[in-house]
């Protein structure tokens, strides 16, 4: 994997198109998704605006749901050197079971999709003894009917770019 230990990542969320959101906004993501630690007054001057004006609009962006910054870290360089998307087909309550499946900590991603699985989710182990182990936790919630887990062997391509269009 290319990506250093811990870069910064920024998420923009559904519904992106909200008001706070405008050409200066979207401009403002833009240095964000470039770069989560730019200056703000590097970005200002990139968009316009004075630092504190940029550092009051990205926080308003933050309070408002509209994205967060985060750190991004390499499983593999964290010791968790086995990743798998697991496919799940459940019967029942599909939020709940998505609920209960997310409280797991190896779980680090959980989609409700309309495909042949009911959800999606993104496990992180140790080694292939860890994600059996993990499988078998998945298998043990209540509405979950078949799983089927598909093991990354090779990373490559992971961007967080989009959103801002």
């Amino acid at each position: 994997m290319t990506r250093s230990a811990v870069e910064r990542r920024l998420v923009v969320h559904e519904g992106a198109q909200h008001a706070l959101l405008d050409d200066v906004g979207k401009k403002i993501v833009e240095q964000l998704q470039e770069d989560g630690r730019r200056p703000y007054a590097t970005i200002g001057r990139a968009v316009g605006l004075s630092e504190a004006a940029v550092r009051q609009r990205v926080q308003r962006l933050i309070d408002a749901g509209v994205m967060q910054i985060v750190a991004v870290t390499d499983p593999m360089q964290l010791g968790f050197a086995r990743q798998a998307m697991v496919g799940v087909r459940v019967s029942g309550d599909l939020e709940g079971t998505a609920d209960q499946l997310a409280e797991i900590p190896e779980v680090d991603y959980v989609v409700i999709t309309a495909g042949s699985f009911d959800l999606l989710l993104e496990v992180v182990a140790r080694n292939d003894d860890h994600l059996l182990e993990i499988i078998k936790q998945i298998r043990a919630v209540d509405g979950v009917l078949t799983t089927e887990a598909f093991t990354y062997l090779k990373l490559r391509k992971q961007t967080y770019s989009w959103g801002t269009a």
